[in-house]
């Protein structure tokens, strides 16, 4: 099989050749955008998953949807060490630049940008010297008064106010769309929650979407309790059998090439019908193929080279962010649970290490922190990455 028409594309957020079992998603999210334009009611959306399920491909999705439909859009991706008001304000700058080409009235647009730059310089701390302070690159004199007192929950929804209006002036929308959500700063994921109730009831035409790992509902809740009706969660899980056979032989059809139905239930078993797996088996599968279809042999021949790819890109660079006390923690996941991707009582990892509980706590938070694993309930934890335990049980 010729690897330059290989359609299978394995990668960090990458779009793959066919978004297979995601039309629920995408179908609800065009009610959103039809709705919000109309001026009806809507919550915002917040997906969850595990690594490896298109929760950044979807975000994509979303957001190319938004601007196909004339919305304003912007995208983030959150970062434990950053605060939101840099990012949020490059996002939001690509978003009044799409509405700015739809309105009549370069001054509102101008006055809308101006509080915008007043927000963004407050990333700034108090004090700061002049050549030290960021230049967010808006082209317009700051307007002062509005989005700039430098407490996040007031500004946030003040600048939200405001462009919204002026998406309003052109009866449409924006997006803006928060990737890795649960790695905010708790402070901004409330003035995140505040600005969307507030919005929320004004009906004004601005939704936040934000994607992030199964405990982010948590995440929220904490912050703010009315988040659990704010928001519209949907969990994002791995494909069924028939979308991810569609994953595969719809693109390879393009190509003029199949698999057959063994090398079908080969590569299912394989990888779970998690997409990124699908991908990676997938493309290995038709690297390792002399011909079409490709079958089960062929999956078999290619499954090791897959997984050495696995093992370094996915797995193995989150491995290696583990110190020496985090790897036996994650091992002793691995063995109870025997590689699956099943929650397991923290008090049940002490009594495998034959150590107290309390001992045991700094490595479970650093491991929390890296987004290794996850709190699925009180009391337990999972790994964040799907076969992460299958993988642990190979390594010496």
């Amino acid at each position: 099989m010729d690897p330059v028409r290989n359609p299978f594309a394995p990668g960090a957020g990458q779009r793959p050749p066919e978004l297979a079992g995601r039309d629920r998603e995408v179908d609800a999210f065009e009610i959103v955008l039809e709705r919000v334009s109309r001026g009806r009611p809507e919550r915002s959306l917040v997906l969850t998953g595990l690594r490896g399920v298109g929760k950044t491909v979807l975000l994509g999705e979303l957001r190319s949807m938004a601007v196909r439909a004339g919305w304003g859009a912007g995208k983030i991706e959150a970062r434990p060490d950053a605060d939101l008001r840099r990012p949020l304000s490059a996002a939001l700058h690509r978003a009044i630049r799409d509405l700015a080409m739809r309105h009549s009235a370069p001054d509102r647009v101008d006055e809308v940008l101006g509080v915008l730059k007043a927000f963004a310089m407050r990333s700034a701390p108090d004090g700061a010297k002049l050549r030290d302070r960021w230049q967010p690159g808006i082209d317009v004199p700051v307007k002062a008064g509005r989005a700039d007192s430098g407490d996040i929950e007031i500004d946030l929804v003040e600048l939200f106010t405001e462009v919204a209006e002026l998406a309003a002036d052109v009866e449409t929308g924006v997006a803006i769309l928060i990737d890795e959500m649960q790695d905010l700063r708790p402070d901004d994921v409330s003035a995140l929650c505040a600005a969307c109730h507030e919005l929320s009831q004004s009906r004004a035409p601005l939704v936040v979407v934000g994607a992030g790992l199964p405990h982010l509902p948590a995440v929220l809740s904490a912050s703010k309790s009315y988040s659990e009706r704010l928001f519209k969660y949907v969990r994002i899980g791995q494909l069924d059998r028939p979308d991810a056979d569609f994953a595969l032989l719809a693109p390879a059809e393009r190509e003029d090439a199949s698999f057959d139905t063994d090398a079908l239930d080969a590569l299912f078993e394989a990888s779970s019908g998690y997409p990124y797996f699908v991908q990676a088996y997938g493309k290995a599968a038709w690297d390792a193929a002399t011909r079409s279809p490709i079958s089960a042999a062929d999956v078999k021949l290619a499954a090791p080279e897959a997984e050495a790819e696995l093992a370094v890109g996915f797995f193995g660079s989150r491995y290696e962010r583990a110190t020496p006390a985090e790897r036996e923690y994650l091992r002793a996941m691995a063995d109870i649970t025997e590689g699956r991707d099943d929650p397991v009582p923290t008090a049940r990892i002490a009594e495998h290490l034959a150590r107290r509980a309390s001992s045991l706590s700094p490595a479970r938070d650093s491991l929390l922190k890296k987004g290794l694993v996850f709190s699925a309930q009180r009391g337990q934890i999972a790994f964040t990455v799907p076969h992460f335990g299958r993988f642990l049980l190979t390594q010496a």
